[in-house]
């Protein structure tokens, strides 16, 4: 009885789900399997060959890459987040709320407008150009923007308060009875730290990890804007061949891959999750 009750609770949470991310999921998948219409659309022959294309060297190049980006934003957010999290864990714990609420408050703005702030601070005339200016600097300034660099300055900015949250809640859950014993048995701080508090909260860095790369690698919006459309990852792609070149199948069969990225990496997150906290409990 009790567990068809839990049945019943978990049915519209498992109904939204499904309506709004398995269905679409499936049409998409389904949809990388026909051709392209002549001028445009669908046409309904089967084919493997929108597959096949996902794997040209060209398209290959641009996953690679794309991970590349993705994979330099996650070690930047990681080691970032860590760190503030860390800071955060170790204050009082009155003061923490505030911290924590200062951490996500970029999440209280339009994605695209904290975008365009970017542009606004990093462009020729920019606010840091005229920091540079009144500082008394009269060179050249270098590029600031439209730079693979400020593109992954981007992706780190956005997705930074993931790693935050992430990492703060098993480190404030960490035992401080634990590094006090580590302390006792002669062990350094920075001894402690690499052997026994950053095993604990691994799981925490592979759930921020995984969350910066999975958002990182089908973003469109920061590439086109800090990176002026000179750098084209995987989410340029989708996005052009079902606005621009009118080719849904084979942005379907794009997306299809992305997506068993995504799902691949989640798995091995929970996975690591898992297999962190049994150890802690252990």
């Amino acid at each position: 009885m009790k567990e068809r009750g839990s049945t019943y609770l978990m049915a519209p949470a498992l109904a939204w789900l499904a309506a709004l991310m398995v269905v679409p999921c499936g049409l998409i998948l389904a949809l990388a399997f026909f051709r392209r219409g002549i001028y445009g659309g669908v046409e309904y022959t089967l084919t493997f060959e929108n597959i096949a294309l996902v794997f040209d060297p060209l398209y290959a190049g641009i996953f690679l890459n794309s991970a590349r980006i993705a994979g330099t934003a996650v070690i930047i957010a990681c080691i970032l987040g860590y760190a503030a999290a860390y800071a955060i864990a170790a204050m009082p714990r009155r003061q923490q709320p505030v911290l924590l609420f200062f951490a996500v408050l970029p999440f209280w703005s339009n994605y695209l407008i904290r975008t365009y702030a970017w542009i606004v601070l990093l462009n020729r005339e920019g606010l840091i150009t005229q920091l540079a200016r009144w500082a008394g600097y009269e060179g050249e300034m270098p590029q600031l923007l439209y730079t693979e660099g400020t593109v992954i300055l981007g992706l780190v900015y956005s997705y930074l308060p993931f790693v935050i949250l992430a990492c703060y809640a098993p480190l404030a859950r960490l035992n401080p009875e634990i590094a006090e014993a580590s302390h006792d048995l002669g062990a350094s701080g920075w001894t402690t730290f690499m052997r026994v508090t950053l095993p604990l909260t691994l799981p925490g860095i592979a759930v921020g990890a995984v969350f910066v790369f999975v958002l990182s690698i089908g973003n469109f919006v920061t590439p086109a804007l800090l990176g002026g459309g000179q750098f084209q990852m995987i989410g340029n792609v989708v996005y052009a061949q079902f606005l621009t070149a009118n080719d849904w199948p084979f942005g379907a069969a794009l997306s299809m891959v992305l997506i068993a990225i995504m799902m691949l990496l989640l798995v091995a997150q929970t996975f690591a999750v898992e297999r962190g906290t049994g150890r802690a409990d252990a």
